[in-house]
C-alpha cells in the first residue's frame, strides 16, 4: 500500500535522483495464519483511512452453527461429544460451545455453537448434520422391530414368543426407546435365550401352531 503524500515526495525525490528508487510502499503483514476469504478492493483502488482491505479465515475460529428448536435447549446441557456428518459421508469430532442469546422468530430455532479440530478446508456455509441424544438407557433389552405387532390405533404392543419348536404365545410388551431397527422392551423382562417370531406374524392368534423352516 502507498499513501499519497508517499507519493508526492517519492515523485519529488525520483525527479532529483533517480538513484534513490523510492517507492514509497507500506508491505502489511496479516497478524494470524490462515487463508483470504475476502478482497475488498483491486491494485489501483483508492481506499480511505481505516478501510476493510480483505477478510483472512483462522482455522483455529472455524465452528458449525447449529439451529435447535427453543424446545429442546434443555437436552445440550447433557452433550459432551458430538460426531458432525458432513453432506460427503466424513464424520468430524465436535464439541459443545455456547448458545447465541437471539432466537429466530420464524422458526422459533436458537443457534448453539459447535467446535471441530480439523485441517481439512470446509467451506463457507456447508449444511452438517447433528445427532444429539435426548434420552438413553443403559443395559436395555431390545428385540428387532420386525418382531413387534400392534394394533390399528397403535395403543397396544405384542410379540409372538415361542414356547417350543411349535407353539408361539402373544406376550404383550411396553416399549421405550428406539433406533433405526430395534425397540427397548420395558416390560416383561425377558431372557437371553427366549425366541421370538420374526416373519410370518402377522395375524398369528394367542396361542399359534407353527412351523419352523430350517434353511
Amino acid at each position: 500500500m502507498i499513501t499519497k503524500e508517499a507519493r508526492s515526495i517519492g515523485n519529488a525525490i525520483n525527479s532529483l535522483d533517480p538513484s534513490f528508487k523510492f517507492t514509497g510502499l507500506t508491505r502489511i503483514t496479516a497478524n494470524t495464519a490462515g487463508f483470504v476469504g475476502e478482497v475488498s478492493h483491486q491494485k489501483g483502488d483508492y481506499v480511505q483511512e481505516g478501510e476493510q482491505l480483505a477478510v483472512i479465515t483462522n482455522l483455529n475460529s472455524f465452528v458449525f452453527l447449529m439451529d435447535l428448536p427453543y424446545e429442546l435447549t434443555g437436552i445440550i446441557k447433557n452433550q459432551k461429544a458430538l460426531q458432525v456428518t458432513l453432506p460427503d459421508g466424513q464424520k468430524l469430532a465436535g464439541k459443545m460451545g455456547r448458545s447465541l442469546p437471539l432466537v429466530d422468530s420464524a422458526s422459533q430455532t436458537q443457534r448453539v455453537i459447535i467446535q471441530v479440530k480439523t485441517q481439512q478446508l470446509i467451506p463457507e456455509g456447508l449444511i452438517a448434520k447433528v445427532k444429539l441424544v435426548r434420552s438413553e438407557s443403559l443395559n436395555p433389552i431390545a428385540l428387532p422391530k420386525e418382531s413387534i405387532l400392534t394394533n390399528e390405533t397403535q395403543d397396544e404392543f405384542w410379540v409372538m414368543k415361542l414356547m417350543n419348536d411349535t407353539t408361539a404365545v402373544k406376550v404383550n410388551i411396553q416399549k421405550g426407546l428406539e433406533t433405526g431397527s430395534y425397540v427397548e422392551i420395558k416390560s416383561p423382562l425377558f431372557k437371553p435365550n427366549d425366541r421370538f417370531i420374526l416373519t410370518g406374524n402377522y395375524g398369528l392368534p394367542d396361542t399359534a401352531k407353527i412351523m419352523i423352516n430350517h434353511k
